[in-house]
């Protein structure tokens, strides 16, 4: 049974163990002395009239206050934490459409997130770090004077709303997502479950954590089973191995562009990897490419479990299990917590193996967007989720992704998957990445194309690429355009983005 609370969560654990460490031989916070960081936390909010169903925006950097910040505030109101490195009119757009009561910021900084605040006249509550105390132990003070009660103070319960997010829309508005305590609660739950975490366990984070990733799979996964976590400045491939070196953690959980940056320089840390702790690998957010699983296995030693995220999930809803059970390269795995199905246009379940949306029902699932009774209507029936997803899921229960479906390329009528030719391009013994996409088309609408990175010291030429496709796929199906990158660009969450990209690269 998940717990009641965010606060019974923090409550429940070892109460001398280290629930938030971070690098560099900083003194690590117990779960005793988080649960007193919380309680301060929101008799602090209290007293300025934040309470249970206030928002308060978070803009903090990477690291083990972002982590305990998070959690405290979260404890007796609802967090929107935000990414630091957004520009004004991005924030102005988020705050605008969150209406916090505060803002988070770090004691003294000068930011755009402050500019933006003192414009918008939402008051500032200045974070300062005491790493003496501990990673992630932290004051909390008003820029300005102490405000009313607020209507709800104390703890926050399970029906509270802890945390607010806006979905990554590249095409539209970004939904806003409300996931109450309960659902953090459950997928926290799950993910412990899934990966069989126990009190011996350290995570090393190095996903942001403005994003459900970081905040739910490595932070409340772990502290729910009374783990620790280690709270990197975020991701780093030239700092990695040194962190695996100094945390010992037993696992680490993050995007495939990270894992493949990663096993670019696993030769040169052989040593290190020698000596490591870890005992599984996770990959979630994005398709890991089958062989790059197969080679992160074969490099680390360790299973490599790649599970199926999204922020209305409150993060997990599939996953590849541990061993001795099968993990299928090129799978997202099983149903990992929430009933998970392949529905048809008419919310019907599809039989396995026939292909149609991927949609989810369970207690971790948000109740529904944010003033958007539209796509409300779209997305949510009868406690089913419609995640955007087309998939297929074969007779064992494991789902295969055949893409978004808003990312499926139209080229005049004929439906194609750009994961499908992605695989198809990543088997390619030279290519490292490969992420096709549509390309604008005057008389069939669109185009197929694709982006490669090629491994270090490897060549191949955009023929020999588009040759090696249309041997293995349908003409239609062959990248019309191939394009090689030293990178390809990617969000700020460390994904690579299909829509946008053909714009991005001036081909459209």
């Amino acid at each position: 049974m998940p717990h009641p609370s965010i606060v019974a969560l923090l409550e429940a654990g070892p109460a001398d163990a280290p629930a938030i460490g971070a690098p560099e031989g900083t003194k690590s916070l117990t779960y005793r002395e988080l649960v007193a960081l919380a309680r301060r936390t929101v008799e602090t909010l209290n007293s300025l009239g934040i309470g249970r169903g206030d928002r308060v925006a978070i803009v903090l950097p990477n690291g083990p206050e972002m982590a305990s910040s998070f959690l405290c505030v979260a404890a007796g109101a609802a967090t929107a934490p935000l990414n630091p490195a957004y520009r004004t009119d991005e924030l102005e757009f988020y705050l605008g459409d969150l209406k916090p009561k505060a803002v988070v910021l770090e004691a003294g900084q000068e930011s755009p997130a402050r500019t933006t605040a003192r414009k918008m006249s939402i008051p500032v509550l200045e974070l300062t770090q005491n790493r003496a105390r501990g990673a992630g132990w932290f004051d909390l003070a008003p820029s300005a004077g102490a405000g009313s009660k607020p209507a709800r103070g104390g703890m926050g319960e399970k029906d509270d709303p802890a945390l607010f997010l806006h979905t990554s829309g590249t095409t539209s508005r970004p939904k806003l997502v409300p996931l109450l305590q309960r659902n953090l609660l459950a997928s926290a739950e799950n993910i412990g479950r899934t990966l069989g975490l126990t009190r011996d366990d350290v995570c090393l984070n190095i996903m942001p954590l403005f994003h459900i990733h970081g905040l739910i799979a490595a932070t409340l996964s772990s502290l729910a089973a009374g783990a620790s976590v280690s709270a990197t400045p975020g991701f780093n491939a030239l700092k990695f191995f040194g962190w695996l070196d100094e945390v010992r953690p037993t696992w680490y959980t993050a995007v495939p562009t990270m894992h493949q940056a990663v096993l670019a320089r696993a030769e040169r840390n052989r040593e290190v990897l020698s000596r490591s702790r870890l005992r599984l690998i996770r990959s979630s957010s994005a398709s890991l490419p089958a062989p790059v699983m197969v080679e992160m296995e074969k490099t680390f030693g360790v299973p490599v479990i790649e599970s199926y995220g999204m922020t209305e999930a409150s993060h997990q809803m599939a996953s590849n299990p541990l061993p001795p059970r099968d993990r299928k390269p090129g799978s997202v795995g099983i149903a990992a917590g929430p009933q998970v199905e392949v529905l048809d246009e008419q919310w019907q379940i599809l039989p396995r193996g026939e292909v149609g949306e991927v949609s989810i029902r369970g207690p971790n699932v948000t109740p529904g967007y944010e003033a958007n009774p539209e796509a409300n209507a779209k997305a949510f029936k009868d406690g089913w989720f419609r995640t955007g997803d087309q998939g297929v899921m074969d007779p064992e229960g494991y789902l295969r992704l055949t893409g978004r479906l808003k990312e499926l390329i139209n080229r005049g009528g004929e439906k194609i998957s750009p994961l499908e030719v992605d695989d198809v391009l990543s088997s390619h013994p030279a290519v490292a990445q490969a992420l096709t996409f549509a390309i604008p088309h005057d008389k069939l609408g669109e185009e197929v194309a694709a982006a490669v990175v090629l491994r270090e010291g490897m060549t191949a030429t955009e023929r020999e690429l588009r040759d090696f496709c249309a041997a293995k796929l349908a003409d239609f199906k062959v990248p019309r355009k191939v394009v090689l990158l030293a990178e390809i660009p990617k969000g700020a969450t460390g994904k690579l983005q299909r829509i946008g990209l053909a714009a991005k690269l001036g081909l459209s």
